[in-house]
């Protein structure tokens, strides 16, 4: 006989159960008031892409922990989780409005939206405005955040969110406009379907002059630094991976073929990726890694962002097999022999697999334009080329600025004491593991 309390329990489980299937089997009779063209399985695709994207800022937490010492797990950690909050916050103060506000020369967005002023349920395409908004502004905090990996274990958390507010208001806001919001490159006709410049080249290359101009750990590169955990790292990955189908497929806007498309090329060029950087490892260094395969699988997903509303599923596959060996080799052979010190190797995986993935759009691209190899010659390429160019010269130009003025001011190193104690004491007086 049951327990009376595993009956009520039972009783509430399958109430809850209930009512969930019930919402669902409403949620088609409900309506936005005057919603003027806004499509229902629109929204709700776009609100689940939303949070799929917020939950990757979680997993690269995650990731960027696993890789990093066991003294710094905990401030790796916070640095992407306070990024998240802090980013998404000033994104409804003004970062929105500066992306995507109404035009002013072709360079920035307006303040007609501060706050989000006039942002509202009034339809945005097929979707409402503030769905919109949020979504956007999932992508903006995701991106502060990925750069964090180019200088951690070795950098104050007040300089990281000094440096954060800077980066978002002066670098990605007007590179977004340009892309995405009406600015130059977007009326140029350069192509970006989910954040080749504006998320992927832009982090990579910031992350680059940062950790350049900060300096190299100390013992670096001499003193062996291995992930301290790569179960965390795996964890993460998964993370982002299931969350991309949301940053790509959901960049489509809208639930149609687009997002179709964008969805399986994004998994296509992804698996190509962790294969081929696993067989170049496997040849070149004798043992294939598992953070070797959740490398490729980085440089997979991250070479298609650009294009993976664009290309069909051979071109995807180029795309795999061409970014895995350039990111492979921009991780195990170029950073070696320049002696930078990428922490997490954010330009090596995020900025060349995004230039890369920018200028396939130019080569292979058979939806929404016509690329070399495709039929359309030339003029896409170019078009490409000229973004890659500006997007690499406006981040490691304003970058380095940035730099210079939060390390001329409150500083961006910690002190030598503080980086061999480990941050997690030092910058948050708390540690990840009690031993």
């Amino acid at each position: 006989m049951k327990h009376p309390e595993n009956i009520f329990n039972l009783k509430k489980m399958m109430t809850g159960i209930a009512a969930v299937v019930l919402l669902i089997l409403i949620i088609p009779s409900l309506s936005f008031a005057d919603d003027g063209g806004i499509d229902k399985a629109d929204t709700a695709f776009i609100m689940m892409s939303a949070a799929l994207v917020m939950f990757m800022t979680l997993g690269l937490a995650l990731f960027y922990a696993g890789m990093a010492r066991r003294k710094n797990v905990l401030g790796t950690m916070m640095h992407t989780f306070f990024i998240f909050c802090l980013v998404s916050l000033l994104w409804v103060i003004g970062g929105y409005t500066l992306s995507f506000g109404p035009d002013v020369g072709g360079v920035i967005g307006s303040l007609d939206h501060i706050f989000l002023k006039g942002v509202g349920f009034e339809a945005n395409g097929t979707i409402p405005h503030m769905l919109f908004m949020v979504f956007q502004g999932m992508f903006a905090a995701i991106t502060v955040a990925l750069i964090s990996g180019g200088f951690a274990e070795r950098v104050k958390f007040s300089a990281v969110i000094l440096f954060s507010v800077l980066w978002l208001f002066f670098i990605y806001s007007p590179l977004c406009h340009w892309v995405w919001g009406g600015g130059w490159l977007q009326k140029l006709g350069a192509l970006d379907f989910a954040g080749g410049m504006v998320v992927h080249i832009s982090c990579g290359v910031s992350a680059l002059v940062a950790a350049i101009v900060i300096g190299k750990r100390k013992g670096f590169p001499k003193t062996h630094m291995p992930p301290h955990n790569l179960s965390l790292t795996v964890i993460g990955m998964a993370i982002l991976w299931f969350g991309w189908f949301g940053f790509n497929a959901g960049s489509a806007l809208a639930a149609d073929e687009t997002a179709v498309r964008a969805f399986v090329i994004t998994n296509t060029a992804a698996v190509t990726a962790t294969v081929v950087w696993v067989v170049i490892e496997w040849l070149h260094r004798g043992k294939p890694t598992l953070l070797g395969a959740v490398s490729g699988a980085v440089a997979g997903l991250g070479s298609v962002t650009p294009a993976s509303g664009f290309v069909d599923p051979w071109g995807a596959l180029l795309i795999g097999v061409v970014g895995g060996s350039l990111c492979y080799l921009a991780v195990s052979i170029l950073k070696p022999r320049l002696g930078y010190d990428d922490t997490l190797d954010v330009f090596g995986i995020h900025g060349v697999g995004g230039i890369w993935g920018t200028l396939a759009i130019g080569l292979f691209a058979t939806a929404g334009a016509t690329g070399l190899f495709t039929g359309g010659g030339g003029a896409q390429l170019y078009k490409q080329a000229i973004g890659v160019i500006a997007t690499i010269g406006f981040s490691a130009i304003g970058t380095y600025i940035i730099v210079k003025v939060v390390s001329l001011t409150i500083g961006f190193r910690v002190n030598e004491e503080d980086e061999v104690e480990g941050l997690d004491y030092s910058q948050h007086g708390e540690s990840g593991y009690h031993l």
